[in-house]
């Protein structure tokens, strides 16, 4: 069957009366399968404003590249990985390492999008139910682009680079940092609002396949995710479909929106330019 839902007829909105067809986003192959890393996706397939589509192997988006094993890191020379941008604070930086680009060479970019993870700052309180978890991204992701905009600016720069791509970005988890620099990538490309919404709820399936893997691989990690609030592990769409509508409210567009921390056209045209190649 296919997965259709509603959207408004402004194609920059999540709400529009059009159907969009979400069966892309729910392709198999999307999901690159590793043994140390669980939410590492390829972003091909979506369909830009112009018309062109992303191509496949191009952009992808992960958890911590740090915990890859070495068969893995065979599977990704395969694949060409030439980029890895590091979306994490210094201090998990330090704390756990990096994508080994001492042994298998890639243009590695440390780009910090927080400078401390939500455990360790001071946040609001937000109730651990389902509207919670919707409250807490919301603000999460609001406060990340009020102070981290400068950063993500810098990230799309680097991945509109000549001979940038196949590249790769990632967080810890795959799912904030990381999950609104997707947004912003193929928002600002004019993939559909209700595509990128679902593109980011296949996180959810990412965090369920490590939790599982830490349970059995990683004791002190199943420790640390234990002691988190549940709202903190979240990934719900609705999250994503506020942030993307609150830019539309306020900018007219996501495209609008980049242009306001630096992304112009002709680097979105860069960009796009690279992912059809």
């Amino acid at each position: 069957m296919t997965n259709t839902i509603e959207t408004n007829t402004m194609p920059t909105k999540t709400g529009d009366r059009a159907a969009v067809d979400l069966s892309i986003v729910d392709d198999p192959d999307r999901l690159v399968s590793l043994d140390g890393v669980h939410n590492f996706r390829d972003m091909g397939g979506y369909t830009m404003g112009d018309g062109r589509t992303i191509g496949r192997g191009r952009l992808f988006r992960a958890d911590g590249l740090y915990r890859l094993t070495e068969t893995d890191l065979e599977l990704l020379d395969a694949i060409g990985i030439r980029t890895v941008i590091d979306l994490r604070s210094a201090g998990e930086i330090e704390q756990y390492g990096t994508f080994p680009f001492e042994r298998h060479p890639v243009a590695f970019h440390a780009m910090p999008i927080i400078d401390a993870t939500w455990r360790d700052a001071d946040i609001p309180e937000f109730e651990e139910t389902e509207q919670g978890e919707i409250d807490f991204l919301t603000w999460a992701y609001r406060d990340m682009l009020a102070v981290g905009g400068d950063r993500f600016a810098q990230a799309i720069h680097q991945l509109a680079v000549p001979e940038a791509a196949p590249a790769v970005f990632h967080c810890a988890a795959g799912k904030d940092r990381t999950g609104v620099l997707a947004a912003l990538v193929l928002g600002g490309l004019g993939v559909d609002h209700a595509v990128i919404v679902a593109d980011y709820g296949l996180t959810r399936a990412g965090m369920e396949r490590m939790r599982a893997w830490v349970e059995t691989n990683h004791p002190e990690m199943a420790e640390r995710m234990s002691e988190t609030p549940s709202f903190m592990l979240a990934a719900h769409p609705q999250a994503m479909a506020n942030i993307l509508d609150g830019l539309v409210a306020e900018h007219g567009s996501v495209r609008n929106y980049l242009a306001t921390i630096g992304v112009g056209d002709a680097i979105l045209e860069a960009l796009g330019e690279a992912l059809t190649a």
